[in-house]
């Protein structure tokens, strides 16, 4: 015999364990568990032969996981906070503020103002590790090899003025004349 079905706080619970989530995010999935839930009762209800009201006493999907989504937050297990930092963490040595940003916007997250100013005061050393692992230490020998430079740097979401100054050459340390 089967084990039962996980309820909705453990399957919360269980995410929030593997990794930080937004609220968002966290949001879509349980949503969409709660829903194929509600689903597969209303077909076994319908099979078991179920009056319509019986089925009056089922919660609505978004006030259930809402109302999830406000305990997790009070007891502190989901954070947004946590997230943001979580994801920065994860992602600044490979990526620029632009994609940073635009994966956060994603998850319904944003950085805070610290984060932010961190993150573009070391962007030009960041873009220059990921260059160097790419490319090497040698110069663009063509204008196509250094088109096509700036557009891998471009992709991982660094800023133009980073990757104007990592292909010129600048210092990591201050260059700041350009």
């Amino acid at each position: 015999m089967p084990a039962p079905p996980l309820s909705l706080k453990a399957r919360a619970l269980q995410w929030l364990a593997q990794r930080e989530h937004s609220r968002l995010e966290l949001r879509r999935k349980l949503l969409r568990l709660a829903r194929q839930r509600a689903a597969d009762a209303a077909v076994a209800a319908a099979a078991g032969g179920a009056q319509d009201g019986d089925s009056q006493g089922a919660p609505d999907p978004q006030a259930e996981v809402d109302a999830l989504l406000d305990w997790l937050v009070a007891h502190r297990y989901l954070s947004d906070a946590r997230f943001v930092e979580s994801r920065v963490n994860a992602r600044s040595a490979r990526y620029g503020n632009l994609r940073i940003r635009q994966e956060l916007g994603q998850h319904g997250a944003a950085l805070d103002a610290v984060t932010a100013e961190r993150l573009k005061d070391n962007e030009l050393a960041r873009a220059r590790a990921v260059w160097l692992r790419k490319y090497g230490p040698t110069p663009a020998g063509s204008a196509q090899d250094r088109a096509r430079q700036m557009r891998f740097l471009a992709g991982r979401g660094f800023s133009a003025d980073a990757i104007r100054r990592v292909l010129r050459g600048g210092d990591a340390d201050g260059d700041e004349g350009a």
